[in-house]
């Protein structure tokens, strides 16, 4: 169960983050954005330690998908913390009318497609295989 948590808070952050761009005067969506993007971190980081500590080897096709969903996984967690690092950075303060913005949403926006791939080799696995993850 815990996998489902960074796919959901990372993807509603991240529509959080986007609906701020169109709302600009709904301050509270741009920090709900933003808290969710540090709880979806710190759910991944929670769902990559599980995976990486109790899930068995597996070979063939099934070690195939195990392999990219892995690779997949490395990605999200690297874009969340990447997120995450410089969207405290933007809003420490000091660097509130800098560029940060606009990378951090962009490594939101890069770690929405990456969790949404790792989910879907990780539910490969799981359906097709009957592994549990």
């Amino acid at each position: 169960m815990l996998v489902h948590f960074p796919i959901a808070l990372v993807i509603f952050g991240f529509l959080a983050d986007l609906a701020s761009l169109l709302f600009k005067k709904e301050a509270w969506l741009s920090r709900a954005g933003f808290y969710l993007l540090v709880f979806g971190t710190l759910s991944a980081l929670a769902a990559w330690l599980t995976g990486t500590f109790f899930t068995s080897p597996m070979s063939d096709s099934a070690g195939e998908i195990k392999a990219t969903h892995e690779f997949f996984a490395w990605l999200t967690l690297g874009s969340l913390i990447a997120a995450t690092v410089v969207g405290i950075l933007f809003r420490s303060g000091k660097m509130e009318n800098t560029n940060l913005k606009w990378y951090a949403f962009a490594l939101y926006a890069l770690a929405v497609v990456f969790v949404s791939i790792t989910g879907f080799y990780g539910g490969t696995l799981v359906y097709n295989y009957m592994m549990p993850l």
